[in-house]
C-alpha cells in the first residue's frame, strides 16, 4: 500500500514536471520576443542589456506600419462579422436542410482548410484580377473570409448538432414560423459555437499571410505581410515591438471573453 502510494504520487509528479515543461517551452519564443522589444539595441538581443521604448515609438512614428495597422485592423471589423453571419446561415442550411449534393457542397465550403494557402492565393489572385478588385480592400476581405468561412461553419456545426432539435419542434408546433424559432431559439442556443467562429475567424484575418501577399498592393499591406516583407529586408526590434502589440490585443480579447462569458463555453 505504501509503495503503491509513492509510487502514484511519484507519477503524479513527473506528470505535473512533464506538463511544466510543455507550457515552458511553448511560453519561451513568446518571452523572448517581449524582452527583446524592449531592447535600446538596433538589433534583437536576448537578453536586453537595458530598458527602452525606442522601437515602439519609431513602430508609431513609422507611416507605412500605421497604415498597415489600419488596414488590418479594417479587415479584422469588416471580415470577423460578415464571416459569422455567412457560417451561421451555411451551417444551419447544412445541419437542417435536405437537399441533393449537402456533402459534396459542404467539402467544398471546408475546402480551403485542406488546399494549400498558396494554391488557394493563386486562385484568388486570377478570379479577383478578372473582376478588378485584386489589390483593393474589398479583394482582401473575399480572400480572409474564404480562408476563415470554414472555421466558423465547424464551429457552428458542433454547437448545432449537439443542440436539442426539438425545442425547435416545440416551437414550430406552438405557431412560430421558421424564421422566428431561428432567432429566438437556435441562435441563443448556438451562440457559443458563434463566439467561438468570430474568435476563430478574427484571429485568421489578423494573422493571414500567405492569400494577403498574393492580393495586396503597395497601399493595402496588412501587418503580417509587412513583417514577412520586414524580416526579409530589415532585422530590428521593430518587429518585436509589433509582436508585442498583437499579444497583447490577443490577451485582452482572451481576458474580456472569460470575464463576460467563459472560455469553457466557446472552446
Amino acid at each position: 500500500m505504501v509503495t503503491d502510494r509513492i509510487l502514484r504520487r511519484l507519477t503524479q509528479g513527473l506528470v505535473t514536471l512533464a506538463g511544466i515543461l510543455v507550457y515552458l517551452f511553448l511560453a519561451l519564443p513568446v518571452g523572448v520576443i517581449v524582452l527583446s522589444a524592449f531592447s535600446p539595441e538596433p538589433y534583437p538581443q536576448f537578453p536586453p542589456q537595458g530598458v527602452s521604448l525606442r522601437w515602439f515609438s519609431a513602430l508609431l512614428d513609422n507611416a507605412g506600419w500605421r497604415e498597415s495597422l489600419s488596414i488590418s485592423l479594417i479587415l479584422l471589423v469588416v471580415v470577423t462579422p460578415l464571416t459569422v453571419i455567412l457560417g451561421t446561415f451555411a451551417a444551419w442550411a447544412l445541419a437542417r436542410l435536405e437537399f441533393r449534393y449537402r456533402e459534396t457542397l459542404q467539402a467544398f465550403i471546408l475546402s480551403p482548410l485542406m488546399i494549400p494557402q498558396v494554391v488557394l492565393g493563386i486562385a484568388l489572385l486570377y478570379v479577383l484580377t478578372a473582376a478588378g478588385i485584386a489589390g483593393l480592400v474589398s479583394g482582401l476581405v473575399i480572400g480572409h473570409i474564404v480562408v476563415a468561412l470554414p472555421y466558423v461553419v465547424r464551429t457552428v456545426s458542433v454547437s448545432l448538432a449537439a443542440m436539442d432539435r426539438r425545442l425547435e419542434a416545440v416551437s414550430m408546433s406552438l405557431g412560430a414560423g421558421r424564421w422566428y424559432t431561428f432567432r429566438h431559439v437556435t441562435l441563443p442556443l448556438i451562440k457559443p459555437g458563434m463566439l467561438a467562429g468570430a474568435v476563430f475567424a478574427g484571429v485568421t484575418s489578423f494573422g493571414e499571410v500567405s492569400v494577403s501577399l498574393f492580393l495586396s498592393a503597395p497601399d493595402t499591406i496588412t501587418v503580417p505581410v509587412r513583417i514577412f516583407n520586414y524580416v526579409d529586408q530589415t532585422f530590428d526590434p521593430t518587429v518585436n515591438a509589433i509582436s508585442v502589440i498583437f499579444i497583447v490585443i490577443a490577451v485582452l480579447i482572451l481576458l474580456a471573453i472569460e470575464r463576460t462569458i467563459g472560455l469553457v463555453k466557446i472552446l
